[in-house]
C-alpha cells in the first residue's frame, strides 16, 4: 500500500497543545534531495524560522538533503497542522523560486511526536542537531551548515 494511502492515519490522536513542543518531520516529494546545496538549505532555514516565528517557536531546525527536523513550540490558540502547512508551503516556494521549478516540494504529510514534559528538550535538540552525522554526510556538526537552534 502506498505511503499516501496511509498518511491519514498520523492524524489519528494528533492534538495542538498550548506551549507543547512537537518534534516534527517532514520529507520532499519522492525523496528528492533539493536541499543538498548550501543556498538552498538557508532559503529553507529562513524561511521556515521566520513564517514560523509569527506563529510559533522553532527550537531546533535541521535541513537533510530530502527532509527536515523541526522542534517547534506551539503558542496558545495555534494548530500544529495549520503551523506546518504554512512553513512547508512558504518553503516550497521560495525553494521553487530558487531552483526554477514549480510543483510540490513536499511531501503529504508529517510525522509529530509530542516532547514528554520531563524530556530534556536541549538533549532532544542536539540528537536532532546530530541527525547528518548519523547519516555519514558530516563527521562533526560543524561541518555541516544547514541547521539552527535557539542554543546557539
Amino acid at each position: 500500500m502506498p505511503n499516501i494511502a496511509r498518511s491519514h492515519r498520523l492524524r489519528i490522536g494528533r492534538r495542538s497543545l498550548a506551549n507543547q513542543i512537537y518534534h516534527v518531520t517532514t520529507a520532499t516529494r519522492d525523496r528528492m534531495p533539493y536541499f543538498e546545496g548550501f543556498h538552498v538549505g538557508r532559503k529553507v532555514i529562513r524561511t521556515v524560522c521566520s513564517e514560523s516565528s509569527t506563529e510559533a517557536n522553532t527550537l531546533a531546525l535541521m535541513v537533510m538533503p530530502d527532509h527536515i527536523h523541526w522542534m517547534v513550540q506551539l503558542p496558545k490558540g495555534a494548530s500544529l497542522g495549520g503551523i506546518v502547512g504554512t512553513a512547508k508551503s512558504k518553503s516550497a516556494n521560495a525553494v521553487n523560486d530558487y531552483l526554477g521549478r514549480v510543483g510540490p516540494v513536499w511531501q503529504k504529510g508529517y510525522y509529530d511526536r509530542a516532547l514528554r514534559s520531563d524530556e530534556d528538550v536541549v538533549s532532544v535538540a542536539r540528537y536532532i542537531i546530530g541527525n547528518p552525522i548519523r547519516a555519514g554526510i558530516a563527521r562533526s556538526v560543524g561541518e555541516y551548515p544547514l541547521w539552527d537552534a535557539v542554543w546557539v
